[in-house]
């Protein structure tokens, strides 16, 4: 069943059909996979995830926190280093159970569909609803513990992403071709909003070609920005070194709908330049990138990948093509998930 009559200015909802809940990872084919392995010639593997407590501290996002990890409980007893000879003399086995509290978005990470939605008039009614990739509704579909709309009306349980959620992503396995854009080989650690012509300066110098179903990797070099200051970066450090896309570049959002990438990720905090150079007058988004993505396009956005090690080898090698394998956790009804991303070249 279809839930929108209107769709946004350059979305593709309902091209994947009006069920859709994974956008472009419906692009990551049998046959994109065959071309990611047939870019494995040496065997040699590149972990693309920081430490899950980096970057350190709350200065990138103050409502996301480093993992709190704590011990599990045998009755009154910690699980940790426990003999099993307490519960039965002459057992041998000692056991180390543990738990965590995580912020699911806060170091190398996919953001789901459900992360960014937008304020929209879907029924074409004149009014604006709360509306997600493809229609889906907040309240129906993405579950909030509070109507914004209606008077800041508090609602009952269940709360969470429903449908667009990360599982729904897990399920997909995010495994294929990756293509790699070294941004930081041409600008370094210049704090520069990247436009659609200083994009494709960079993939005509470096020979790169993007096609459908690729997933598009960028080296900013902002991740060793971040291993740098060995989790106690300085406020702002986001806003003072290495490069990002310009969200608000109308020819750089349309090339990324037309070459038709399944998933975007980047070492930086955003994908996306922030502050946006351009923010709208009057009514619009603030996180352009973020909505032509997640909100039109179905496509998932990665943050805060560690991509230096791998684009330093491909340049060395002459290559920018790789087999990418970046499942999130399946953990259902969450809006994003910690990532261990694999290269494999």
């Amino acid at each position: 069943m279809r839930r929108w009559k209107n769709r946004p200015e350059g979305a593709n909802w309902g091209e994947f059909g009006d069920a859709d809940a994974i956008g472009r990872l419906n692009l990551l084919t049998p046959e994109k996979v065959l071309q990611g392995v047939a870019e494995v010639r040496e065997g040699r593997s590149f972990c693309l995830s920081l430490p899950l407590d980096y970057p350190g501290g709350s200065v990138l996002n103050p409502r996301r926190f480093p993992p709190a990890i704590s011990f599990s409980m045998r009755g009154d007893d910690p699980a940790m280093c426990y003999p099993m000879a307490r519960v039965q003399p002459g057992q041998t086995d000692v056991v180390c159970d543990d738990r965590v509290l995580l912020s699911t978005q806060y170091s190398t990470q996919w953001d789901s569909l459900a992360h960014m939605g937008a304020l929209f008039d879907a029924d074409g009614d004149g009014q604006d609803e709360i509306v997600f990739y493809n229609g889906y509704r907040a309240g129906e579909h993405v579950r909030a513990p509070r109507d914004y709309l209606d008077g800041d009306r508090d609602l009952a349980p269940p709360y969470g992403a429903g449908p667009l959620g990360i599982d729904a992503v897990a399920t997909t396995c995010v495994q294929g071709r990756g293509v790699l854009v070294d941004l930081h080989a041409h600008f370094g650690n210049e704090r520069r909003a990247i436009g659609y012509d200083e994009w494709m300066r960079v993939l005509d110098a470096d020979g790169v070609d993007v096609e459908e179903g690729d997933m598009l990797c960028i080296r900013t070099g902002f991740d060793r920005v971040l291993l740098g200051h060995g989790k106690a970066p300085p406020e702002g450090v986001q806003h003072a070194a290495c490069t990002g896309l310009d969200g608000s570049d109308a020819r750089l959002l349309q090339w990324i709908t037309d070459v038709g990438v399944a998933a975007l990720a980047s070492d930086n905090e955003a994908v996306e330049f922030l502050p946006t150079p351009n923010p709208p007058a009057r009514r619009g988004a603030h996180f352009p990138l973020h909505e032509h993505c997640l909100f039109k396009l179905g496509i998932p956005l990665g943050e805060l990948f560690l991509l230096s090690d791998l684009a330093d080898w491909l340049r060395e090698n002459g290559r920018y093509r790789f087999l990418l394998t970046a499942p999130p956790l399946r953990l259902p009804q969450a809006v994003g998930s910690p990532v261990t991303a694999v290269a494999t070249v």
